[in-house]
């Protein structure tokens, strides 16, 4: 029997996580997207959001969730996203990455660096509600639920996981925010609730335009994947560059890194 010869096909070095062969007997290319998923990230945001009405979440405890959820981001990057994308055999994907990275630089300046903690209290006449923090903050969660609409990959859950351990302190520092910046309650839970719909949001809108595409749609979900790297690398790093003060080791904070980073290991 003569030897198998790996990458008979000259354009393909590897075989596509996700391409036909990849998916059981029987089981569509374009794979179903699960309701579960929807709800997990709608619940997740809805959840944390509300518990800051009942506890008291002091900014040294947030940032410990915050150091937990930067630690496991980047570990999820370098241990499934970013391997996964480059075996992937679609090309420039490194391009995508820094403009995910220099994208988020971006974002920021509207968003204030909510997505890393940062709360930055309105207090204008009137109360006036900050739009431009929300606009950014909402295309930020927009574009991380994109991916999410590719269920054919290795890394999905990691990447799901990923996104509700982010999304869990943006949402406390969000409502802390806007409940600081005296915004009426029902306010302040209304515009949580629009916040939880835009992650939900992103991955239907992408798996709408996955249908559409004729002929090789892995690409597509290969570079929106590459720029979500890309803001996660820069969401991890600044948060974990961040996490001590004044330089100063802090044993505390750095035991609750390496458990996030622990925990992105153990779901390999």
């Amino acid at each position: 029997m003569a030897p198998r010869i790996w990458g008979e096909s000259t354009h393909k070095p590897c075989r596509r996580l996700y391409d036909n062969k990849s998916f059981p007997k029987g089981r569509s290319r374009r794979a179903k997207m699960s309701y579960w998923m929807f709800i997990l990230l709608f619940l997740s945001v809805i959840i944390s959001g509300i518990s800051v009405l009942f506890i008291n979440i002091s900014g040294k405890n947030l940032k410990l969730i915050l150091s937990f959820s930067g630690a496991f981001l980047f570990a999820i990057c370098a241990l499934h996203l970013i391997p996964e994308i480059y075996l992937s055999g679609t090309p420039n994907v490194g391009i995508y990455i820094l403009i995910g990275f220099f994208a988020q630089i971006l974002l920021e300046f509207l968003s204030e660096g909510i997505e890393h903690g940062h709360i930055h209290v309105h207090k204008h006449a009137g109360h006036a509600f900050p739009y431009a923090m929300m606009i950014g903050l909402s295309i930020h969660s927009f574009l991380e639920g994109m991916p999410l609409a590719n269920t054919g990959t290795n890394s999905h859950n990691s990447l799901l996981t990923g996104i509700i351990m982010h999304n869990i302190p943006i949402a406390m520092a969000l409502m802390t925010m806007l409940l600081k910046s005296h915004i009426r309650k029902q306010n302040a839970i209304l515009w949580l609730i629009i916040f939880a719909l835009v992650t939900p949001l992103g991955t239907f809108m992408s798996y709408a335009i996955g249908q559409n595409i004729i002929g090789n749609f892995s690409i597509y979900f290969d570079r929106i994947m590459a720029v979500v790297i890309g803001i996660f690398l820069h969401i991890s790093t600044t948060i974990l560059f961040e996490s001590s003060e004044n330089h100063r080791f802090n044993f505390i904070k750095f035991l609750v890194i390496m458990l996030g980073a622990g925990f992105a290991i153990m779901s390999m």
